[in-house]
């Protein structure tokens, strides 16, 4: 019996062994991580999310930087980015051509060449955008220009309008029986305030200036008129009123000018008469 046991186990185990051999095997094959990755930047490319493609790209090169697909992708995002910043150029946005065009240089460093075109169509409209813009500028100064030296005429004319009516007027004559009443030489004395432009000031026309203010302090004595001297820089009142005030003395010692000053920059210069009302 022992002898037959001993026998058959040999028999026993090279079953065993078939049987193991027969038996279906469950291992899994090795699968691609980086498959999944690469079709989503596959999707990104194709609907033209340029900015997330870069970071799945980004990604991509951090997890498998030896990987040899990245360098086709890194190609093919780059040359999108291109199209991006012709199709932005051809629309007038050059701020997004340049930064699709920085994309793209990013991602091809070691190819400059590929964004040169690209590049010197970005500057040439940049180029020509300033250039309008300037023409632009220039043509609204000259026309600002032209509106002030215009007003400037305007003014000087009504100014030796002013100096004329004030030249004709002849003293009136001295009647024993009938006393007339004064006559303003350049004031309106229905008006609170009257507007005596100075352009003369502005282009350092003494004797003319000197003429105008024989006539104003005339009108100031006789109505006893307030006077506001408005000019352009703070250095401008002390002479006009000097002037002023030397022709008021000269008509009438005892009498007492109120002037003031106001700084108008922007205005012709002009003295502003308020007769005193009775």
């Amino acid at each position: 019996m022992k002898s037959f046991a001993f026998r058959g186990l040999p028999l026993v185990l090279v079953l065993l062994l078939a049987g193991c051999q027969n038996t279906p095997s469950h291992n899994v094959l090795p699968v691609d991580e980086l498959v999944s990755a690469f079709r989503q930047l596959d999707v990104s490319l194709a609907e033209e999310r340029l900015d997330d493609a870069r970071s799945q790209l980004d990604a991509l090169q951090r997890r498998a930087s030896g990987d040899t697909r990245l360098e086709q992708y890194q190609r093919q995002l780059a040359d999108a980015y291109m199209e991006q910043g012709r199709e932005a150029l051809q629309q007038g946005d050059l701020d997004r051509a340049a930064q699709a065009l920085g994309q793209a240089r990013s991602l091809l460093p070691q190819a400059p060449s590929l964004s040169h075109d690209l590049n010197q169509a970005i500057d040439r409209a940049r180029e020509a955008r300033q250039n309008a813009a300037e023409q632009q500028a220039r043509e609204a100064a000259a026309r600002l220009d032209a509106q002030r030296q215009e007003q400037l005429r305007q003014q000087r004319l009504a100014a030796e309008r002013q100096l004329k009516a004030a030249a004709a007027v002849t003293e009136p004559a001295v009647e024993p029986v009938v006393e007339r009443a004064p006559k303003a030489r350049l004031i309106d004395l229905d008006a609170t305030t009257s507007s005596v432009a100075l352009p003369m000031l502005d282009n350092q026309d003494n004797e003319n200036l000197r003429r105008l203010l024989d006539s104003v302090a005339a009108d100031v004595v006789t109505f006893h008129c307030a006077v506001r001297i408005e000019v352009r820089e703070a250095k401008d009142y002390p002479w006009v009123a000097a002037l002023l005030s030397a022709r008021i003395k000269k008509l009438d010692p005892t009498f007492r000018p109120r002037l003031s000053q106001k700084i108008v920059p922007q205005q012709v210069p002009r003295l502003l008469l308020s007769p005193q009302r009775k």
